[in-house]
C-alpha cells in the first residue's frame, strides 16, 4: 500500500524534527557531512549557529532532496519516510511555482 503524505506528521514541529534527524545523520556520515559543508560554504564551527537559520535548514534538506541515493540512505538509516523529508523541505523552502502560491 502506498504511503499517504497527508497522513504523515507535518507542520513546523515535524519539519524541525526531520531537520534535526537529517543533521544528526549527516554528523554520523563524515564523508557526506564534508561534502555538504563544502557545497554550502559553512564550516563545522558555524554549524551550531547555522541550525537556527531556516535558510540553512532549507539548504540542508535541499542537499538531501537533490540526490535520491543520499535521500534513500538517510531514510533507511533513520526510519524516516521520504515524504516526511519532502514535507519538511516544503516547510523550509516555502511555496514554489508548482504550488499555485506564487
Amino acid at each position: 500500500m502506498p504511503h499517504d503524505p497527508n497522513k504523515l506528521p507535518s507542520g513546523p514541529q515535524a519539519a524541525e524534527e526531520t531537520a534535526i534527524a537529517i543533521l544528526t545523520w549527516l554528523a554520523s556520515e563524515p564523508e557526506m557531512l564534508s561534502r555538504f559543508l563544502a557545497l554550502s560554504g559553512v564550516d563545522a564551527g558555524q554549524l551550531r549557529q547555522a541550525v537556527n537559520d531556516p535558510g540553512f535548514l532549507a539548504g540542508m534538506i535541499d542537499f538531501l532532496m537533490g540526490h535520491e541515493p543520499t535521500l534513500l540512505a538517510f531514510c533507511e538509516a533513520s526510519g524516516t519516510h521520504p515524504e516526511a523529508v519532502a514535507n519538511a523541505w516544503r516547510h523550509y523552502s516555502g511555496p514554489g511555482l508548482d504550488s499555485g502560491q506564487y
